[in-house]
């Protein structure tokens, strides 16, 4: 059986790069440190590739973006890609496959670009084995990311934990304990981070409490029906019963004013006869 033609390709580019090395000709100044920049490569590759009849096609896999902060709270665009690129040989067809990450972050759209040619880079250096390689880099200049200072509560996770579970089991709507995980967001991710224990443990407490408020709606809904058909009325909340009362008393008040009012004027007629 004849060894597949991409691979005598790929052994032939690597045996003109082992004898004329790729150096580092350029110069971070920010980090120190020297590194291959994308085109030098490109430069070196593509005759060699067309010599040798060898296609390399890239394919993203995965993306991931997020936003980062750099430190001049400058704010930064994160993009990780995981990229496949097929090394076919065009005098049979036969192709292999290489997988790589890149990794990139930037102020405006380039992130993407960015960390396609960081992958590439690294497929194409260790795929070929060029000599000198000794840099991971992705470009020229490099970013510092801020580090993150999480939002701890002055009692202590531990009490603080408690004081969460303890509001969470007294919670009498879903409403409510969406309101007490928006509040306390911050904490929320703060604890997960730091005490993975005590965030399953309130977990596990809002799970529990928003389980027993769906169980407990069918029955107050099944109430409700009961009392309606026996002409029970439904009994008020507290904040129904004190805004009627406050009505009432309005209301009260209001015919008081009136019949004050209309006293002298009574009298005055009365005394206009006389």
């Amino acid at each position: 059986m004849s060894t597949p033609q991409v691979y005598r390709a790929i052994n032939a580019v690597a045996a003109v790069l082992a004898s004329a090395p790729l150096s580092k000709r350029h110069y971070n100044q920010r980090d120190d440190y020297l590194y291959r920049s994308i085109d030098d490569l490109l430069d070196r590759l593509s005759p060699l590739l067309a010599k040798h009849k060898l296609c390399i096609l890239p394919r993203v896999l995965e993306r991931s973006v997020c936003d980062r902060q750099g430190d001049a709270d400058q704010l930064l665009v994160s993009v990780t890609l995981k990229v496949a690129f097929d090394l076919v040989c065009t005098l049979d067809g036969s192709s292999h496959s290489v997988e790589a990450f890149g990794e990139a972050l930037d102020t405006g759209d380039k992130a993407t670009s960015k960390a396609m040619s960081s992958a590439y880079k690294t497929v194409m250096l260790q795929c070929f084995c060029v000599p000198l390689s000794l840099v991971d880099d992705t470009d020229a200049s490099s970013t510092r990311l801020k580090r993150t200072h999480h939002a701890r509560p002055d009692e202590g996770w531990d009490q603080w934990a408690a004081g969460i579970t303890d509001i969470v089991s007294s919670c009498a709507t879903n409403e409510a304990l969406e309101r007490i995980q928006e509040r306390q967001r911050s904490f929320l991710k703060a604890i997960s981070l730091e005490r993975p224990d005590l965030y399953a443990a309130i977990g596990s407490a809002f799970a529990e409490r928003s389980g027993a408020l769906r169980e407990a709606a069918p029955n107050n809904s099944r109430a409700d029906k009961r009392r309606a058909s026996a002409g029970v009325p439904r009994a008020r909340s507290a904040r129904t019963a004190k805004s009627v009362g406050q009505g009432q008393k309005k209301s009260s008040s209001g015919s008081r004013r009136r019949a004050a009012d209309e006293q002298p004027r009574d009298q005055g007629s009365a005394e206009a006869s006389a």
